[in-house]
């Protein structure tokens, strides 16, 4: 068994914005070489932890570690550098509009190294063609795309660095039920030939069911008593399929359950 540091871990973590608590006293780890899916409601917090995990967000309270060492002990310099580690897919790409295709996928390797435009060139049509898509795709824009289209380029941008860990935001939503499939399996495939770490944020259980190592999930604050801890399963996905919390049992078998009543007396 591994004996290293997790890759990433939340020890005691808030997050509020403003007065608006979304995380209270959240730990959790991401160990090397696992898959993990966070799962949840709308608005329970999956997507600040993930940004969290990256430092793209501070803690309200708590530490971020990586390797397990305190995010807030790096300098500037040191974690713009150490954030390279990480690819992030966003729930909704993220493209850059006014740049083409070529031009999207490029933008990191330009800003964060010194290639030259011959070896970036290989970089991105590389890429390109491992998520599926053509090389002639490189001189659209991203108004010419499809949903999946765009997801597609998006985790081709955040590949090019060559991510120890890649993150995905709800990299399914919006999509039909075969590109859903199609990002699953470059999901798998990205763990297999690249990045051996991920973190994936969703509440698509086929998604949780193609590509999860183990699964947390996570529970909004205003549906917990002050004493109960948010994160409310942690296990395998054989074991959040058997599990007996009617919480988790109704999200992960799509049963609106206690739900109906919950929002019938709202």
């Amino acid at each position: 068994m591994d004996a290293s540091p997790p890759i990433v871990e939340l020890r005691h973590v808030w997050k509020a914005f403003g007065r608006q608590l979304v995380l209270r006293d959240v730990s959790l780890s991401v160990r090397r070489g696992e898959t993990l899916v966070i799962i949840g409601e709308s608005g329970c917090g999956k997507s600040v932890t993930m940004k969290l995990m990256m430092a793209l967000l501070q803690p309200t309270q708590g530490e971020i570690f990586w390797d397990g060492r305190p995010v807030a002990d790096r300098s500037e310099k040191e974690l713009s550098r150490q954030r390279l580690r990480f690819g992030y897919l966003f729930q909704g790409a993220a493209l850059f509009d006014s740049l083409n295709v070529y031009e999207n996928v490029a933008f990191g390797l330009r800003e964060n190294t010194k290639l030259t435009e011959d070896e970036i060139r290989q970089i991105v049509v590389e890429r390109i063609r491992e998520v599926g898509l053509p090389e002639s795709v490189c001189r659209k824009k991203p108004a010419e795309l499809s949903g999946g289209m765009k997801k597609r380029v998006g985790l081709a941008r955040a590949l090019a660095l060559n991510p120890e860990v890649m993150l995905y935001d709800e990299p399914t939503t919006g999509l039909d039920p075969i590109m859903s499939d199609v990002i699953n399996r470059l999901i798998v495939a990205t763990r297999s030939h690249c990045c051996s770490t991920s973190v994936v944020v969703t509440h698509d259980m086929k998604t949780v069911q193609t590509v999860a190592d183990r699964v947390i999930m996570l529970y909004p604050l205003n549906r917990l008593k002050p004493d109960e801890p948010q994160i409310v399963f942690d296990g395998t996905v054989e074991e959040a399929f058997r599990c007996s919390d009617p919480r988790v049992a109704q999200f992960v078998h799509g049963e609106a359950g206690e739900r109906i009543r919950e929002l019938a007396v709202a």
